[in-house]
């Protein structure tokens, strides 16, 4: 099993799943279909194979290009049968009706109706194969409703498995609690994803950072937090992405699973993992880094390249 990591919109990722013996390709929450983010460093997607050593095998193209998800597909040599959305929103879904119209015959999976193009609703714990890679679709609600996460793991291989988290788990924190109870959030951050193996997770956003400065507030003694903060700044000056992550990596330092910890609790003043979850989720909504805010301009030039806008027809 491989996947292709590729950034995308301001701090996006989507990601090409790819099976090597039958050359089939999953998709995993397509934001946009045919261009992708131009990392600085001419980094513009990574191969994540961990059995190769290095863990994360890098593709190194010309900073201008516009990498796009089918030139990808195209260079790999693989049939994209499938797009997996972990969840509704406009970053996550929003390429889905052009890839279908791209590419017909796609199937586009995911556990809400309101995702675009969606061609089957899944169903919490049902399984999917493509090739030997299998699939187990967990319901993860807190971001959203229907928020699906995907468990993947290959037959007879030494690549570790995968859960693709969307906007449930990310890096050192989760999605912000839009639509569900504390009590559903923590059922999927804690008791679905919590429990999977302590292997690899590959999150929808890049906010590592800022999860990680959040975390040294919450736990200012915690060790790993500390070190994994060193690693992410020098990471980010570095322009260089920060997943994927593991699932043990994140119990020592994501506070968010880390709701039955004494640190966790005092800073919180609660004791119900719940109630602590809550408070978190409050808390991290007024912790933002300190940015400079767009002009109108920048805003405007950012909707234009993301297909918010459109360019006015001549008379």
């Amino acid at each position: 099993m491989k996947v292709k990591v590729i950034p995308v919109l301001e701090d996006n990722y989507m990601y090409l799943v790819i099976e090597e013996h039958t050359r089939e390709a999953v998709a995993v929450d397509v934001a946009v279909p045919k261009r992708a983010r131009p990392l600085p460093g001419a980094l513009c997607t990574r191969a994540w194979r961990p059995n190769t050593g290095s863990h994360l095998d890098h593709l190194h193209l010309p900073n201008s290009h516009p990498f796009q998800l089918l030139e990808i597909v195209g260079r790999e040599r693989v049939s994209l049968t499938t797009v997996l959305t972990t969840h509704h929103h406009w970053d996550h879904a929003r390429g889905n009706m052009e890839l279908v119209r791209l590419l017909p015959g796609l199937v586009v999976l995911g556990a809400d109706e309101r995702i675009c193009a969606l061609t089957r609703r899944l169903v919490h714990g049902e399984e999917l194969r493509f090739g030997a890679i299998h699939v187990r679709c967990l319901l993860t609600p807190g971001h959203t409703s229907g928020h699906m996460s995907y468990f993947l793991w290959e037959d007879e291989c030494l690549d570790p498995p995968a859960v693709f988290s969307g906007d449930a788990l990310s890096v050192a924190g989760c999605g912000s609690r839009l639509e569900t109870t504390a009590q559903q959030m923590y059922h999927s951050l804690v008791e679905t994803l919590g429990t999977l193996p302590p292997e690899t997770v590959f999150c929808g956003h890049e906010h590592t950072l800022g999860n990680l400065e959040f975390a040294q507030k919450v736990e200012p003694c915690n060790n790993h937090v500390k070190a994994k903060l060193s690693w992410a700044k020098k990471r980010d000056e570095d322009d260089v992405p920060m997943v994927p992550s593991t699932l043990g990596e994140e119990l020592l330092y994501n506070p968010f699973l880390r709701v039955a910890e004494e640190p966790v609790r005092k800073f919180t003043g609660k004791v119900a993992p719940a109630e602590v979850l809550e408070v978190l989720c409050r808390e991290r909504a007024s912790f933002e880094r300190v940015a400079e805010p767009l002009q109108p301009q920048a805003q405007a030039l950012l909707a234009l390249q993301w297909g918010l806008l459109s360019m006015p027809r001549p008379k």
